[in-house]
């Protein structure tokens, strides 16, 4: 089975710090240019904790129309003081058109709150939200709640989820967890690049990491070609390229990003809600060098770099 490179997308924003529509339709045309095979839209890497309920309705919402169909769209729905916050919002950002309303495991029991509170406030939040698709997700924020192989089993046998992206870190972990999640409709997607081969000979349906922010085509290639026994060589030797270089990009995101785009051609404006500080002159120098690197990585997999007049 193919598999799918899904980026958590970033979201643009202009001068004054509201949000850019129209590089919103670059950056959707610049994911689809490399390859993707689905988009993340308001989750951790979209800055989803800057920015007001209208804002992530707005923004999903416009994810949505320009994709118009092309590849399915999730987005994180689990907002609210309440489950039935949560629910009502669930109701509003499905709305907008995406394929899956993804909650975020961290939302649904404290810190010291055990796996029962859990699926008690789950059964709770599926009871009030109808039909809709659902997904899980392990943000690191507001802490990283991981679901056990045995609450994922209970989770996946309602019947109404369909996305889980992972972020245990974990390949022993994982492969429980797909062992529990097989033959069920539920798409496992591993953020981790590091863990990203073994996850998907595992049974991973595929990626979903902030790498797809940086050099997506790298990531669609990976996915592409991860089972193909011609290319185990090259598959290899890009997982170590990835996993060396992972570590660097995650310093001073999402303006790292912002900042290797924008050195990649695209004229995106290096503002953040998140991250108030641009990369310092250290970082930049690093992000510069990745630059060149992965210029190498582009001639030696012969792979076609996007650039922004091809999207534009």
């Amino acid at each position: 089975m193919s598999k799918k490179f899904v980026p958590v997308m970033i979201t643009p924003f202009t001068p004054e710090a509201k949000l850019d529509f129209d590089m919103v339709k670059v950056l959707v045309d610049f994911y689809l240019a490399a390859g993707v095979k689905g988009l993340f839209a308001n989750c951790l890497s979209s800055e989803m904790y800057s920015i007001s309920d209208d804002e992530r309705l707005a923004l999903t919402r416009a994810v949505v129309e320009h994709v118009n169909g092309r590849v399915p769209v999730v987005a994180t729905g689990s907002f609210g003081l309440t489950i039935e916050d949560k629910a009502e919002f669930t109701k509003k950002i499905f709305d907008t058109g995406i394929d899956s309303v993804v909650l975020i495991t961290g939302h649904y029991a404290a810190i010291d709150e055990g796996d029962d509170i859990l699926l008690q406030r789950f059964d709770k939040m599926l009871s009030l939200t109808g039909n809709i698709r659902l997904g899980l997700y392990e943000c690191p924020a507001p802490y990283k709640r991981v679901v056990t192989p045995e609450v994922l089993q209970t989770l996946v046998s309602t019947n109404r989820m369909f996305y889980h992206k992972d972020t245990c870190c974990d390949e022993a972990q994982v492969k429980a967890k797909l062992e529990v999640i097989k033959n069920t409709p539920m798409q496992f997607f591993d953020a981790h690049t590091p863990n990203g081969v073994s996850s998907m000979k595992a049974g991973a349906a595929g990626l979903s990491a902030i790498a797809g922010n940086f050099y997506p085509e790298m990531l669609v290639w990976l996915c592409d070609h991860v089972n193909d026994p011609d290319k185990q060589e090259e598959v290899a030797w890009l997982q170590r390229e990835l996993a060396r270089v992972d570590p660097l990009i995650h310093v001073a995101y999402p303006m790292s990003s912002k900042f290797f785009l924008q050195l990649r051609g695209l004229p995106i404006h290096g503002i953040s809600r998140a991250h108030a500080l641009e990369p310092t002159p250290k970082e930049k120098a690093v992000l510069h060098s990745i630059l060149d690197t992965l210029k190498t990585w582009y001639e030696k997999l012969d792979i076609k770099e996007v650039v922004y007049e091809d999207v534009a």
